[in-house]
């Protein structure tokens, strides 16, 4: 287990269910988040969890941040990349600033954190580095123009981190999860296939983390049909996601 974890995105959603587990298991987990009332508030919680609000999107905040950590609680054993946002989009909502706005939060509010901590994991010759993307990332999904996009980013940022990273002696750890019940996926007006609880993600996720494994993905059926799917003819694709996600 680890003895130190700093989880960014950590008191809302998978995040949050992330941090409870792992506290309760022995782990010290920083919690951030940029809403400072709710992250001190879910922090109270348990003893083991340390609120250090926090915009992700912020370079100066994030550098700050991880020099306290450093100084407080030693090296980071574990960073968890959870912080991120979705807004569903339908093309009347197509704006630059909102593919932009996702891009920062999803992608660069992900690369900031890691590219912090990385210079004292090499050092140390060990850090496992975990990344919160989604199966949005595999291929095109409905109402997801800005969301998809963003996570495809991190799946092949984290594919790139591993062959760099694995030989220094650092895990690297991509998460793809389907359809979980957290306030982002709320937002949704349509059909959600094995929609799963954030408990049950969190379990599944940390199991995996365990293991060192490179991908976690789930819920199993789910997620290994969407990756076949990518190897569909686009027509016969098209038709499968109106189907299954009933547009």
């Amino acid at each position: 287990m680890w003895k130190t974890v700093w989880i960014t995105g950590g008191a809302t959603g998978i995040g949050a269910a992330l941090s409870l587990k792992l506290a309760e298991s022995g782990s010290t987990v920083i919690v951030s988040s940029r809403r400072a009332q709710i992250v001190t508030d879910f922090c109270d919680q348990h003893p083991n969890l340390m609120a250090f609000p926090l915009d992700v999107t912020d370079q100066s905040a994030v550098h700050k941040t991880a020099h306290k950590l450093f100084d407080q609680y030693g090296p980071i054993d574990l960073l968890i990349c959870a912080a991120g946002m979705y807004r569903p989009l339908t093309p009347e909502h197509y704006t630059p600033d909102v593919f932009q706005q996702h891009m920062d939060v999803n992608y660069l509010g992900v690369i900031t954190p890691i590219t912090t901590l990385l210079p004292s994991m090499r050092e140390r010759g060990r850090g496992h580095i975990a990344i919160i993307a989604s199966v949005a990332g595999y291929s095109g999904l409905p109402k997801a123009a800005a969301y998809g996009p963003s996570k495809a980013a991190l799946i092949n940022l984290a594919e790139t981190l591993y062959i760099d990273l694995r030989p220094l002696g650092l895990d690297v750890t991509l998460v793809n999860p389907g359809f979980v019940k957290t306030p982002m996926t709320a937002q949704n007006d349509f059909h959600m296939p094995q929609l799963i609880s954030a408990d049950i993600a969190a379990e599944k996720i940390i199991a995996g983390l365990e293991k060192k494994k490179f991908e976690i993905s789930f819920p199993h059926p789910f997620a290994t049909f969407l990756k076949v799917m990518r190897l569909l003819p686009y027509s016969l694709y098209f038709y499968l996601v109106r189907k299954l996600t009933k547009q």
